[in-house]
């Protein structure tokens, strides 16, 4: 039976803001109701103990996140969400206190990549505030900026950065600047439970970009696995339009899907270091594993 450290589920797939670095899901708008993320957690019990509340969408634009982490907890799940963070004010009461909730990760860099963000200094506090009461929690705290270019870095898009970062570096009085020690792609630890981590932009994979050789390697089935908020199947959380449609839970068992014919033979076409897929051959994300 294949295990995962772990798998995605998805409970909404709406947001809040519109993000240039996020494309907008064609898929319908959704909500996943209680009765079936239970379904959800049971089918997918066996294979794993730690869920992620997203794929695309604002996990906390759910209504009843609070009542999703209770139902982690009493059937043994450990959780990590990642939010934008503009919601966390109205949502801490739901949160804090949830022995399920494990880590949660802030994408700072939505504030820069939603046009209509006002107020950095409010958004980045209200965070603060939060984070300042999970560590009553041992709650895993970890802000994210991925907005990094390939190329030269503009002089606005710098200046927006130092301006966040600079709030972070008086918040945990630190006597550096967070970009003389941080790497893209690696975190670095700014307190106890907290790290921030740089990357470049992310980019979501796509039919319509181009294809390479198809050489290369990626964890999908190997170490995780997603569902979207329809019960479809998909081997990774960058499938967020469902292209690689490897099943329904609502029409199969998850055990099955994960074990069918398709999911098969993306897996050992990774095990030779090739995608068989398409979507996987126009992912960029799998270069970063090298061929």
């Amino acid at each position: 039976m294949k295990t995962f450290k772990k798998m995605y589920i998805e409970i909404t797939s709406v947001c809040n803001l519109a993000c240039s670095f996020c494309p907008p899901t064609s898929r319908a708008k959704n909500i996943l109701k209680l009765d079936a993320f239970n379904k959800t957690l049971d089918q997918i019990r066996p294979h794993t103990k730690y869920i992620y509340l997203h794929v695309k969408g604002e996990p906390l634009l759910h209504p009843r996140v609070d009542q999703l982490l209770e139902a982690s907890h009493a059937k043994g799940f450990r959780v990590n969400i990642t939010t934008n963070g503009t919601l966390i004010n109205k949502n801490r009461h739901k949160l804090l206190g949830k022995p399920a909730l494990r880590q949660i990760n802030f994408s700072l860099h939505s504030f820069d990549g939603h046009e209509g963000s006002e107020n950095r200094e409010k958004y980045l506090g209200d965070i603060l505030d939060f984070v300042r009461e999970a560590k009553e929690h041992n709650i895993i705290i970890s802000f994210r900026l991925w907005n990094l270019q390939r190329e030269q870095v503009s002089e606005i898009a710098q200046r927006r950065n130092r301006e966040t970062l600079e709030i972070l570096e008086k918040e945990y009085n630190l006597d550096y600047k967070i970009e003389e020690k941080v790497q893209p792609g690696k975190g670095i630890k700014i307190a106890h439970n907290i790290y921030l981590n740089q990357d470049h932009e992310f980019q979501w994979p796509s039919l319509l970009a181009p294809e390479d050789d198809g050489k290369g390697f990626c964890h999908a089935l190997r170490n995780q696995a997603a569902i979207l908020v329809d019960g479809t199947v998909v081997p990774c959380c960058l499938d967020g339009e469902g292209v690689i449609d490897l099943g329904n839970i609502h029409n199969n068992s998850f055990s099955d899907i994960i074990e069918s014919e398709r999911a098969n033979n993306l897996y050992d076409g990774f095990t030779r270091r090739e995608a068989v897929e398409e979507m996987c051959r126009k992912c960029g994300y799998r270069q970063r594993f090298g061929v």
